[in-house]
């Protein structure tokens, strides 16, 4: 049995809306051994979590570190975006010159079309760059908990811009995130790493996080449904806008007498921030189309875990029970939002009559 291969597309889609492909799926466990799909979900899996976690304390390094003392967040993240739409221009001359040996879609920048993308790169804009904000103020073991309110943002938002209702079993594992991220900023300030900047950052980025998913499905007809398509005019729309930011705030010419400009190492590590910040947006895709949208939340929950357990032990920190309780009413809180979504997405598919019921649930 031949199948289809699945489109970047549907896979954004499955994402934002927490729906699987089941079909697909029942073909591949048909097609493939047990024992290999295993091992390529594990393979998969694993090479998300090294991504991400690397990323993370890459970036960690590149905006706060004591040895290098580069205070240019701006610039870090303007060069990481010019590193990504190079990679995706790259790619797409590639895949033309070697057609059956490169999958990646032809890319032309379209002014039409960068100015429609426009609203969505400001967003873009401000999640990645409050994310890394958020990242040089505040610690790696409390950078999950920092940008936790994501998923309260996503109810919050899509009963405001989009009028849909949250059911009360979703709604209660909001309050539950909502208290772990209190407790957690409490726990904070009780041991004096507290950093409100850093705090204040997370809480924008979490919010642009959200307002970047609601945006990027009005906009996706624009670039005929191509993730990539998408990734390169954002990335293109960014770098043109950083550039008056880095020069509102003093950061060229701070960058001009940074004492390791010249540095072989530097470029080295900003680069492969650059190539982490590409890789990150294909893993997560690959991860979703190698398992589900719900098993992709899921391993994102886990991962978040094992990188603040990893942060506590490379940091050499001390943290209370409380500390870690707010962390785990966190993780605990969206794994049940993302279960009970899932549950109920399930249940509206088994009986669609269900989902006036749905609406007319308690909820925002």
């Amino acid at each position: 049995m031949n199948r289809a291969p699945l489109k970047r597309s549907k896979i954004l889609h499955m994402a934002l809306m927490g729906a699987s492909d089941p079909s697909g799926e029942a073909e591949a466990s048909e097609e493939k051994p047990f024992l290999l799909r295993a091992l390529q979900i594990a393979l998969v899996v694993s090479l998300y979590w090294v991504t991400s976690i690397s990323m993370v304390f890459l970036n960690k390094y590149l905006l706060d570190s004591p040895s290098l003392q580069l205070n240019t967040p701006i610039f870090v993240t303007f060069y990481q975006c010019l590193v990504t739409t190079l990679l995706c221009k790259g790619l797409s001359t590639l895949a033309a010159c070697c057609p059956g040996a490169v999958d990646f879609p032809t890319l032309r920048l379209d002014l039409r079309v960068a100015r429609s993308i426009l609203p969505l790169s400001v967003v873009f804009i401000g999640m990645i760059t409050f994310n890394n904000l958020c990242l040089k103020y505040v610690g790696v073991a409390f950078y999950n908990v920092g940008r936790s309110l994501t998923t309260v943002f996503n109810v919050l938002l899509s009963y405001l811009l989009l009028k849909q209702t949250t059911s009360f079993y979703a709604l209660l594992t909001c309050s539950i995130i909502i208290g772990g991220f209190w407790l957690g900023v409490d726990q904070e300030e009780a041991e004096g790493t507290l950093s409100w900047t850093g705090t204040l950052f997370g809480v924008l980025a979490s919010l642009c996080v959200s307002l970047n998913a609601i945006y990027t499905k009005k906009v996706l007809p624009a670039v005929d449904g191509s993730i990539w398509r998408l990734t390169f005019y954002n990335n293109v729309n960014a770098c043109v806008l950083f550039l008056p930011l880095l020069l509102l705030l003093g950061e060229l010419q701070a960058l001009c007498h940074f004492a390791q400009l010249g540095s072989a190492h530097f470029w080295g590590m900003m680069t492969l921030g650059g190539l982490f910040g590409f890789a990150i947006g294909y893993v997560t895709g690959l991860q979703i189309k190698f398992t589900s949208p719900l098993t992709h939340n899921v391993s994102g929950t886990a991962k978040a875990c094992a990188q603040t357990v990893l942060a506590v032990l490379y940091y050499e920190e001390t943290k209370s029970f409380l500390w870690w309780t707010s962390n785990m009413m966190v993780l605990g809180g969206s794994s049940a939002y993302t279960w009970v979504r899932g549950w109920e997405m399930k249940k509206v598919q088994e009986d669609p009559s269900s989902k006036e019921d749905e609406k007319s649930s308690m909820g925002v």
